[in-house]
């Protein structure tokens, strides 16, 4: 048997109906998960989980553009909830699944997708994201919504804690003195950039909102935030100039300064809000780019790096 007909089988594994977990393809591939984790990745350059829940978009994209309901397609794709299927898509695509997709693809590192009405197309001139840029960005989005997330389950007087009274992360935005307001502006930072790339208004938004408003803000940007920064990557276009008319007067920005920009104070927020709960008494983890990389391959997590 050949080697590539030994990564074909790989695939199918990876793509049989009935495999949801690592162990259920490896025991189809007869091999233990370590090694098929191992092979597959060898081979084809992405992990067996990962490639598998990017196909399942991949899929679930198609049958939306074929007039597929969202429920249908989210279990199809093999999640348990309408909202994390939702959750998923958008954060995959830029967009909600309820917007039509211009193409069913997503970036893939060696060119393997979906196509209908289940088998695989290998597209051998693909050009993907910088996987540093990817990921940067990436973490960010999922490590923010599960900030929002642990806060959802703070007391109100906890969420609004003053921690740090008049600490500034950047004088524009004002305090960034309890978990509320540190979250808050955090998320409008990016509300902000994106209403000047787009040529929008300046955003409105809430002095102090709940943390599930909140998380609905999020959402919404984090997916406009993600497809902005994967067209900036497409085009090659991280010289270009953004020149702000929100600002006053208007002021010039090199696109690649605005992304570096919003990336460098999204870590410095989302570490001062761990350092916020565990002041309230909440267990945290360090928010590492390693572990969470870890978990979305379906791979075990380890320490915290040092």
């Amino acid at each position: 048997m050949t080697s590539r007909d030994r990564l074909r089988e790989l695939l199918d594994a990876v793509l049989d109906e009935d495999n949801r977990t690592l162990g259920d393809m490896a025991g189809d591939a007869y091999t233990s998960p370590y090694h098929f984790n191992r092979l597959l990745s060898r081979g084809a350059g992405e992990a067996p989980v990962a490639m598998r829940r990017r196909v399942m978009l991949e899929r679930a994209a198609w049958r939306l553009r074929e007039g597929g309901t969202v429920t249908d397609a989210a279990w199809e794709a093999g999640y348990e909830s309408v909202e994390g299927f939702s959750r998923a898509f958008s954060r995959a695509f830029g967009h909600t699944p309820s917007t039509p997709a211009g193409s069913h693809w997503l970036p893939a590192p060696n060119g393997i997708h979906f196509h209908p009405p289940m088998s695989l197309w290998v597209h051998s001139t693909e050009q993907t994201m910088n996987p540093l840029t990817e990921q940067l960005v990436q973490h960010d989005l999922d490590d923010t919504r599960h900030l929002i997330d642990v806060a959802k389950g703070l007391s109100d007087e906890d969420y609004r804690h003053e921690h740090f009274a008049g600490h500034t992360v950047l004088r524009w935005d004002g305090e960034d003195s309890s978990i509320a307001k540190t979250l808050e502006h955090h998320v409008f930072t990016k509300e902000v950039w994106l209403a000047a790339i787009e040529g929008g208004d300046f955003p409105e938004h809430p002095a102090d909102p709940d943390p599930g408003a909140l998380r609905d803000r999020h959402d919404d940007v984090a997916a406009r935030w993600l497809a902005f920064v994967r067209d900036l990557d497409r085009r090659g276009a991280w010289d270009d100039r953004l020149v702000d008319a929100l600002c006053d007067p208007p002021e010039s920005f090199v696109m690649s300064s605005v992304v570096a920009h919003v990336l460098t104070y999204a870590a410095h927020r989302r570490q001062l809000v761990r350092q916020m709960l565990r002041a309230t008494g909440v267990e945290t983890d360090q928010g590492d780019p390693i572990n969470w990389l870890r978990e979305l391959r379906g791979e075990t997590p380890g320490e915290d790096a040092r």
